[in-house]
């Protein structure tokens, strides 16, 4: 009798303890070390050849892409996948999938927790407090967020967290995101920005919740920050890299900006290090340490959820939440055959295919009720000749055949 050998997963970082198990109970190997990095991490992928690699805040590089051939699926226990060098692992034939929407409610409940601390200075009262000092004077003077307007930058799971909230709050919302229009801005109760601009100009506070690409790369840069009202509120628990940080220390200084932080520039990929970026000394600044994801309740649900990614990839091939599948193909033609489903039948059509040079981009096999026939609709680079689809015709379990142009 055949046997298959378990699926190898490693997982570099903390994963809350159900969710190894629940990984062990379907079969699969697992080896769990946190304090897996750089080449300690490279080691072991080298070590263990795992099928899957779990990740949350380590980086993946190309060198540990490569460092197996085995390697067949990144999860990043998180929504964002900026650590991981996706472009190497889509070079590889290494799928990459995420857990989006699993940490929303936890990174929204930080967010709100940095707005009213820029609000009320709270961290500020408590070091008072602490050194024995009674100011009540200074810090009663606060502006209060009723009736104020919100400024939200990204739209996703995370950002619509952030607007209920703000409706609990009173505050008038505006947000702009790439797929935000009028229509959905009218079903959310909140006011559409068409550029991000808008944000800066209209806004008493600005939260930002957009995704990290090369896009969003300083969206909130020097023109973005001499829009913003002076003594206005800036919240990040995104990335680090949507900010410029130079510019925002010059903002602080010039217009009185009151921030918070969650995540910075060139912040330690470790949990523990010495860090003193300048961004942090100021008084205006209140930070915390890039755990906007980091509560119980979020982790179990993304350990869950990095389990059914893994558990649907381990029954049937298929990754959910995939990132790293091409919405748009090379190809300029699409040929369906209709074949009765019989051993042969397809390797015949490849066969012609790569004799006549025609590669395929992309391809599915449909299934007929009863399973006596299928369609295949292959992608092709380029659109075969007369003669060739005529090859292809000929075999005698090919039922038809239909050649369409792709734009």
């Amino acid at each position: 009798m055949a046997t298959t050998s378990p699926t190898c997963v490693l997982i570099a970082d903390a994963f809350d303890d159900a969710g190894i198990a629940q990984l062990q109970s379907i079969g699969c190997e697992v080896r769990c070390d946190a304090t897996l990095k750089e080449e300690s991490l490279l080691a072991a992928i080298q070590e263990f050849s795992p099928t899957v690699l779990i990740v949350r805040s380590t980086k993946v590089s190309a060198a540990m892409i490569n460092a197996t051939e085995s390697l067949a699926l990144i999860v990043r226990a998180g929504a964002g996948y900026d650590t991981i060098d996706v472009s190497e692992a889509s070079k590889k034939g290494v799928f990459v999938a995420n857990c989006p929407g699993k940490n929303s409610i936890a990174v929204a409940e930080l967010a709100w927790g940095l707005i009213l601390s820029c609000d009320r200075r709270i961290p500020n009262q408590t070091i008072r407090l602490r050194e024995g000092r009674w100011e009540k004077k200074v810090f009663s003077k606060t502006q209060g967020l009723y009736g104020r307007t919100l400024g939200v930058i990204g739209l996703g799971g995370i950002g619509k967290e952030v607007v209920k909230l703000a409706k609990a709050f009173g505050m008038d919302v505006i947000a702009w995101s790439r797929s935000l229009n009028q229509d959905k801005a009218n079903e959310l109760g909140i006011q559409w920005a068409e550029e991000v601009l808008e944000i800066a100009r209209n806004s008493d506070v600005v939260s930002i919740h957009a995704a990290s690409t090369p896009e969003t790369k300083h969206i909130v840069n020097e023109a973005f920050l001499d829009a913003m009202n002076d003594g206005a509120i800036l919240i990040n628990t995104s990335r680090g890299s949507l900010i410029d940080e130079e510019a925002l220390c010059k903002a602080i200084e010039e217009k009185g900006l009151i921030v918070g932080l969650d995540v910075f520039e060139d912040e330690p990929s470790s949990g523990s290090a010495e860090f003193n970026p300048q961004i942090a000394s100021f008084e205006n600044v209140f930070g915390t340490h890039h755990v906007g994801a980091s509560t119980a309740q979020a982790q179990a649900a993304i350990a869950e959820e990095a389990v059914r990614v893994v558990k649907k990839y381990c029954d049937s091939g298929e990754v959910l939440n995939c990132v790293n599948r091409a919405i748009d193909t090379p190809a300029k033609a699409l040929l369906s055959v209709r074949h009765q489903n019989l051993p042969g039948v397809l390797a015949h059509v490849f066969e012609l295919l790569s004799h006549a040079g025609v590669n395929v981009e992309e391809m599915e096999n449909i299934m007929y009720d009863g399973a006596h026939a299928a369609c295949a609709r292959i992608q092709l680079s380029e659109e075969p000749n007369n003669e060739q689809l005529d090859a292809i015709r000929s075999h005698e379990h090919v039922l038809s055949i239909t050649l369409t142009p792709l734009s």
